[in-house]
């Protein structure tokens, strides 16, 4: 939505907005239009916006997302982006049960296996890692970074294995995902 030159966001906001007439515009990190280094081109393009969310009211629905702590500086940046959302829905970050799913998704879409010891230890592990979230923690994009990580560790590991068998080639191992233990009774460290 933002141009490199002046006058280009405009133009470029109201392609967007025309583009989704008689539909819906989604635009995700929305905050990044008032935080961005040529905050005036975010003006510009929050500017065209709102007045094109009241000009074509009954043809264009308007959904912004992004962090709570970013959004609410994103709404307060223009007196008229208050009025025009609100309606607000939170989404609670996933449970360690949840990112614990995600990863292990990720591993059946990708044909991969997780050893024994992964399934028993990966919540515990996620739960560890996860215990002190800060802003900057990114939910379903931690766990699946923590995922490509694990794969890359494997193919790695995998690479000194002289003749690999298919099951050594799809099998993601503590090792890999980086989950270390003490005592194999004990709980699981970082």
């Amino acid at each position: 939505m933002v141009g490199q030159y002046i006058g280009q966001t405009a133009i470029k906001t109201a392609n967007v907005i025309d583009f989704a007439l008689d539909g819906i515009l989604f635009v995700d990190e929305a905050y990044s239009l008032v935080n961005g280094p040529q905050d005036s081109f975010g003006d510009e393009a929050i500017s065209t916006l709102l007045k094109r969310m009241e000009d074509d009211r009954d043809r264009l629905v308007v959904i912004v997302a992004g962090y709570s702590h970013e959004m609410k500086k994103f709404i307060d940046a223009n007196s008229g982006l208050a009025s025009r959302f609100s309606h607000y829905i939170e989404f609670p970050d996933y449970t360690v049960k949840e990112l614990a799913a995600i990863f292990r998704m990720n591993a059946k879409k990708s044909q991969y296996t997780l050893s024994a010891d992964v399934e028993k230890y990966l919540e515990g592990y996620i739960g560890i890692r996860t215990a002190k979230r800060d802003r900057k923690f990114g939910n379903g994009r931690w766990v699946r970074n923590i995922f490509e990580r694990a794969v890359e560790q494997q193919a790695v590991r995998v690479a000194d294995i002289a003749n690999p068998t298919k099951e050594q080639l799809m099998t993601i191992t503590m090792k890999d995902v980086g989950i270390k233990l003490k005592d194999p009774n004990a709980s699981v460290e970082d």
